[in-house]
């Protein structure tokens, strides 16, 4: 059952590893090559929100999640947004279950109504996966186009003299 306390993994520093096709809604398309991000989770409300920034320089752009839960139906929205569009994307909801976060959605893509999901998996304090995945026909099938591999940057070595 989800909680406040699900996303509370997230904070602090990451680093991004991205893979993402060339065609979100074309299952055939290759995939662009890796690219590398990081990114700060501040945790907000208690551990009931979380604000995070995303610096992604091979996009040449930055990304802003906010994540709020909800104590009446114990899920979470995620509500995204790009510095390069400078808009807030329709959110997506749900919540954890056995370790797995499901988010769903819907949006436009390329002028086509999508349906969106998010997946959270292999959550640890040091890593987690993150997915994203379209589906242009109500849900049927869905191509999974953007995936990131979170990891915690290494931890710098005490300053000289500090015990």
């Amino acid at each position: 059952m989800s909680t406040a306390h699900d996303f509370d993994f997230l904070h602090g520093e990451w680093q991004g590893r991205h893979r993402r096709r060339t065609g979100f809604l074309d299952p055939g398309s290759d995939w662009e090559p890796e690219f590398t991000s990081t990114s700060h989770c501040l945790p907000l409300f208690d551990g009931a929100a979380n604000l995070d920034e995303i610096d992604m320089p091979h996009l040449g752009s930055k990304g802003l999640t906010l994540r709020l839960f909800d104590p009446s139906t114990r899920q979470w929205s995620l509500h995204w947004s790009s510095s390069g569009t400078g808009r807030l994307f329709p959110p997506v909801v749900g919540r954890f279950t056995g370790g797995r976060g499901e988010f769903h959605g819907e949006d436009t893509y390329d002028g086509k109504d999508v349906r969106v999901r998010f997946v959270w998996s292999g959550v640890s304090a040091t890593a987690a996966r993150w997915e994203q995945a379209f589906s242009a026909d109500g849900g049927d099938t869905w191509v999974t186009n953007w995936i990131m591999d979170f990891t915690r940057p290494p931890t710098p070595p005490p300053a000289c003299g500090t015990p």
